[in-house]
Parts: C-alpha cells; structure tokens; sequence
C-alpha cells in the first residue's frame, strides 16, 4: 500500500519515532510501537540521525514495523550528511529487502562543527534526483515543508520555490515540520498551492507536554514562533510541570482539531517513543480511538 494511495479517499494518520540511543532501548520501544499499532495508524515513521548516526537502530526499526502485519506502512527518514552514491544505494537497497519502500527525503542537520554535507549530495532536491533516476517507482518519496520556512532560507518564497523544485523532481507528498502558528500554516498552505504545488501535505504535531523541551523545540532547533496562546500556557505554568502537561495537551487537542476542520491530508503525530500520553492526546481529540 502507498500512503498517497490513502491521502485520495481520507485524511492519512500516522506516528514519528525515533532510534534508541542504546540497544537497551530497542525493546523499549518495540513495546511502545505494539501500543501504537491499537490505533491502526497508515505508517510509522523513524528518524535517521546526524550524519547516519543510530541508522543500524533505524533499519532495526522500520525493519519491525514492515513486520508487524497489521498494515501499518514503515517509512524511513533519510538524510544528505555524510552519504555518497554507493552509500545511498547500499542502504536503499537493504532497506528494500527489509519491506521499507518508503522514505522521507532530507538534506539533514549539519552536525556541530561541519561545513557542507561533506557527502555527494549537497540537498534534498540531490537526494531526491538520484533515488528516482535510481529507483524508479520502487520508492514513495516524502520531502520536508516547512511551514514558517526553513531556519536557513533566505527567504519564505525561496523556501516554497525549493519545496516546487523538489515536487517538480519526483517527491510524492510532503510532511511537515514543527509549527504551533496555525495563522502561519494557513498563510503557508495557501502559498505553496498557488505556487503549483499539488502534492499531499501530512502534517507533523508535536504534543506540548514539557515547558523547557517546547521553548528549545522552538527557538534553539526551528526558529518557529511562539504564539500567543501557547506563550499564555507557558506563563501560567512556568514552574508548575503537571499543570503545564495538562494545558499542554489540550492545546495539542484544539490544534488537532484545527487541523482537521482545515483539511489536511495526513496527520503525523510525534509520539516521542511514548504511548501513554499519545493515548491520551488521541481519546481526548476523538479521531483515533484503540
């Protein structure tokens, strides 16, 4: 099944994972993952870190996911950092034997102290070039949009025209990144589809559930504002965690429902390698229930 086969009849839903750092972890979430599944997600996705970092755990992962029967699609992030040619087509090529044939191309975050990707690909619209001349329609292709435009464009429409660019190359639907501005995100939906583009957008929703990794999450990692509601519930909460959680997660509800009145495509909800509390984002906002 591929996702866009989805996002034609119904709203797509699906989580975001992410590797452990340590094998010890592994067991842990493939217990988070077996909660996850009670919700029938369409697919799980799972990062892929800095410079290929953790990408052992990563196939791990998605390799579970593509196993787990239950219908659920694994979809692999992928980066430009450190990656070259023969690289790329060994990891594609394992992912594929594994039952993984979707991937989210990205350029990825340039680790600490480097200059360029320091690979044979420079961006994602390099990445996404040689895997479809490579791949063909072996592959669906997700690409990043970001709604408040990316932390290094130069400009918003630059970053739309970048966003064309990667669709106009073979991208089949784009996931987005962290925005809690959804004045912007209307602005920017309204942009990107009078720029031509036309393909699905699944949008990523990061649960506010923790005062200090939702300010960082903001302005240390993606430049995205703080809106005035959410700048409200950090106030009132500032040193109370429990009652920040419980405001957290019913501005994660409204944005929810938000969206859906709006009518996305997909919703990709970061799930953090957690149940518990995606449980009860979920039961709370009514559209998914075990």
């Amino acid at each position: 099944m591929k996702i866009t086969e989805v996002m034609k009849n119904r709203m797509s839903f699906s989580f975001e994972v992410f590797p452990p750092k340590t094998d010890e972890g592994v067991p842990k979430l493939l217990g988070a993952l077996d909660e996850l599944y009670a919700f029938k997600p369409d697919f799980i996705s799972c990062t892929y870190g800095a410079g290929g970092s953790n990408v052992g755990r990563n196939l791990e992962v998605v390799t579970a996911i593509a196993a787990s029967r239950n219908d659920t699609v694994a979809v692999t992030h992928f980066t430009c950092v450190g990656n070259t040619f023969d690289g790329v087509r060994k990891q594609i090529d394992d992912y594929l034997a594994a039952g993984v044939d979707h991937i989210l191309a990205l350029r990825g975050d340039l680790p600490e102290g480097w200059e360029g990707t320091r690979g044979d690909f420079d961006y994602a619209t390099d990445l996404v070039t040689f895997l479809r001349r490579e791949y063909g329609d072996k592959l669906t292709i997700a690409v990043a949009g970001s709604p408040e435009g990316h932390i290094q464009a130069r400009s918003l429409e630059a970053d739309i025209a970048h966003l064309k660019q990667k669709q106009d190359l073979g991208a089949d639907y784009v996931m987005t990144q962290l925005t809690y501005d959804m004045d912007q995100f209307r602005y920017w939906i309204d942009a990107i589809r009078a720029a031509g583009v036309t393909i699905p957008v699944d949008v990523g929703v990061m649960p506010v559930l923790n005062k200090d990794a939702c300010i960082r999450m903001c302005l240390s990692m993606n430049g995205c504002a703080i809106p005035r509601k959410l700048a409200e519930v950090i106030s009132k909460y500032y040193n109370d965690p429990d009652g920040f959680k419980k405001a957290g997660i019913e501005y994660t509800v409204d944005q929810i429902h938000e969206y859906v009145s709006i009518g996305i495509d997909g919703l990709h909800v970061y799930a953090l390698n957690k149940s518990e509390d995606v449980t009860t984002i979920l039961n709370a906002s009514g559209i998914r229930r075990r």
